[in-house]
């Protein structure tokens, strides 16, 4: 893929003990794109992150950044990678205009005062430039590792778990943040469990799954090319069951008998919507109230994560 900031090629991660951490992912990641990897803790999301990292070794496969090997040619990768990691872990005692100045130097970057000034500015850090590390709150921690993250100026930008563990108020905080790094051209790939955070921010959505990468797709794609309606029909009286002449529709009862739902394929030709209500006229059964709505992201993810997999099966 020609506008590719980042290729991953077959990659593999195996324990000694055996565990297969990571099954041969393969995927591209797109030159100023919000990228969300979606999956359940243990999936292998910050697997995938500290390999292509340099943290963690991988069992085999490659990784390409500007079309540059991530081993080979190690400087050139890890100065345009900056990783926010999913721990808080800072110099305590340091303030934060050290702090952040230490990790540009780490990259060998010289000193610029008034780039890291713009970056705590941007970052809405710049009244806590002298405060030391331990005496920020969780919230303000976070927006400091992400100062350091950017630091060295790098491409691209790896958030693991951005808003894991902080309020609803701080989360939007985030998502107005990031939006604004890649604003600036900056990539963001950024690894979630959170399905409103995917489905807020991410042009594109990876799902992982026990270490296989099994969709990525731009998100509304994915939506449409997996998501269902439902219509839901509020019956004027409650019913016990579902009656038997009612089995050739995809029906169920909620709402203690008073919701009879049915969940259809709105790209199909017919939908079975008419026969439906025409049935249920001929049993009599009287309704007040119709509405339909489209299955969320969420409803996408848990159905692609709980489907069979076979034995060996690829990315989408």
């Amino acid at each position: 893929m020609s506008d590719s900031v980042l290729s991953i090629r077959g990659l593999r991660k195996e324990y000694g003990t055996g565990v297969q951490a990571l099954k041969s992912v393969d995927l591209d990641i797109r030159r100023g794109e919000i990228f969300a990897l979606l999956g359940p803790n243990g999936a292998g999301k910050t697997t995938l992150i500290n390999i292509v990292c340099g943290i963690v070794t991988a069992t085999s496969g490659e990784v390409l950044v500007n079309g540059r090997n991530w081993q080979s040619d190690y400087r050139h990768a890890r100065s345009r990678i900056g990783l926010v990691p999913q721990e808080l872990t800072t110099e305590a005692f340091e303030p934060v205009w050290n702090t952040v100045s230490f990790s540009r130097g780490l990259y060998g970057k010289p000193r610029n005062d008034a780039f890291t000034e713009d970056l705590l500015k941007r970052l809405s850090l710049w009244d806590k430039r002298k405060t030391i590390m331990m005496h920020l709150s969780g919230g303000m921690k976070r927006r400091v590792m992400i100062a350091k993250a950017l630091s060295h100026e790098p491409e691209i930008l790896f958030l693991d778990e951005p808003t894991a563990g902080v309020d609803v108020e701080l989360r939007r905080d985030m998502w107005e943040l990031v939006r604004k790094l890649r604003a600036d051209g900056t990539t963001i790939i950024l690894t979630t469990h959170y399905i409103e955070e995917a489905e807020e921010m991410a042009d594109r959505v990876g799902v992982i799954s026990r270490g296989e990468l099994i969709a990525v797709d731009d998100k509304q794609a994915l939506m449409a090319r997996m998501g269902k309606k439902t219509l839901d029909i509020v019956l004027t009286e409650p019913i016990a069951a579902i009656p038997p002449k009612l089995s050739e529709w995809t029906v169920r009862l909620e709402d203690d008998g008073h919701v009879l739902c049915y969940e259809f394929d709105s790209h199909a030709e017919r939908t079975g919507i008419a026969s439906l209500m025409r049935r249920l006229g001929e049993l009599g059964i009287a309704y007040k109230d119709l509405s339909t709505h489209q299955s969320s992201l969420e409803d996408i993810f848990v159905e692609l994560v709980h489907q069979p997999r076979a034995e060996g099966g690829g990315a989408a």
